[in-house]
């Protein structure tokens, strides 16, 4: 009887324990940009007689490229586009939404037209400081003769020199919630039975929903409007010190994936 006693104290001492143990997923986390798989496909540009085109944009975009600023619509992040021609190798590239800079880009194509870099600042889903940082692209075919140097299919090779706050995101499971927060607003906080719930702070995304599909594992689904425009599979290494994200667009085609390391 003083067994069984004293069997039933641990036991009602261990429930709490277990109910509070730490998920393989809180923690804050930031992308190891060593780590990147790059989507396999290109972007395609045509800068030609005055006119710049970005075919594979979601929508796609056609605008004078004067310098000035040019109207676009069905894009969430900005509503304005400027297409500055510095020279035969280099474009510039301002963003606005409401009148407000909310991106700015500078691409420059290397002499044997095979590489280009580029350097961005991107505020237009932060309510903070802005993301920057640069990268490198890989050609993978040209553009018709006559074209800018810019005019062709580009993959994206790298990035590099990210800003923290936009490599940052920090998870929080409480219950039967995840909690997501970033350093630049972005928030939610969903069920992980697959039911949709706001998705805060980004103008692109409206709703979220999260399915615990493994123990370290789950299939978040990100909508604008009804519409799903991304999924990611996250999962949590073993040892928990890092996790791995795959990541499909649906807008554009695209699939890509990292590797973020637990800070």
């Amino acid at each position: 009887m003083k067994k069984l006693l004293v069997t039933g104290m641990l036991a009602a001492l261990l429930v709490p324990v277990c109910a509070i143990a730490q998920s393989a997923f809180d923690g804050t986390w930031k992308i190891d940009l060593n780590k990147v798989h790059m989507p396999k496909k290109p972007d395609v540009y045509l800068l030609r007689n005055g006119t710049y085109d970005c075919k594979t944009c979601a929508p796609p975009i056609s605008v004078k490229a004067d310098g000035t600023d040019q109207k676009v619509t069905g894009h969430p992040y900005h509503d304005m586009v400027a297409i500055k021609v510095v020279d035969a190798h280099t474009i510039q590239e301002t963003d606005k939404k409401a009148g407000k800079v909310v991106g700015t880009s500078t691409t420059t194509v290397a002499a044997d037209g095979k590489t280009a870099t580029f350097e961005f600042t991107d505020s237009s889903d932060s309510n903070t400081a802005p993301v920057t940082g640069k990268g490198t692209l890989t050609r993978v075919d040209k553009g018709p003769v006559g074209s800018h140097a810019i005019s062709g299919s580009w993959r994206i090779a790298s990035y590099a020199d990210v800003s923290d706050n936009g490599l940052s995101f920090t998870y929080k499971v409480d219950g039967d919630k995840l909690s997501m927060t970033t350093p630049t607003g972005q928030s939610y906080s969903a069920k992980m039975d697959g039911t949709d719930s706001p998705f805060n702070g980004d103008p692109g995304t409206t709703s979220v929903s999260v399915k615990k599909t493994g123990k370290n594992v789950f299939v978040e689904t990100d909508k604008r409007n009804g519409k799903v425009i991304s999924v990611s599979t996250v999962t949590v290494a073993a040892d928990g010190k890092s996790m791995t994200i795959g990541f499909s667009d649906t807008l554009r085609g695209m699939t890509s994936s990292y590797v973020a390391t637990k800070q």
